[in-house]
């Protein structure tokens, strides 16, 4: 795998969880996993720009992306 296209997958990896922990915590009653996942991810984003899959402006503009989208997102955890 060449490291554009690892690049490529975590970006695509990180934007899909993302989204499915915006999409949670917008729900009626979200579960308290919602806030563990959303650390998590925010975890996960600074581990990929230590590795160099990510670079930091990429990882800025998936997780803004998505608060704009889903701005519970935002009052979740800040990145």
């Amino acid at each position: 795998m060449t490291p554009a296209t690892r690049s490529d997958r975590t970006a695509k990896l990180l934007s899909a969880r993302l989204e499915c922990l915006a999409l949670a915590a917008e729900r009626p009653g979200a579960h308290p996993d919602v806030v563990s996942g959303v650390r998590l991810a925010s975890a996960a984003t600074r581990n990929a720009v230590e590795l160099h899959l990510l670079s930091v402006q990429e990882a800025d503009e998936i997780w803004a992306d998505t608060r704009r989208r889903h701005p519970t997102l935002a009052l979740l955890v800040s990145t």
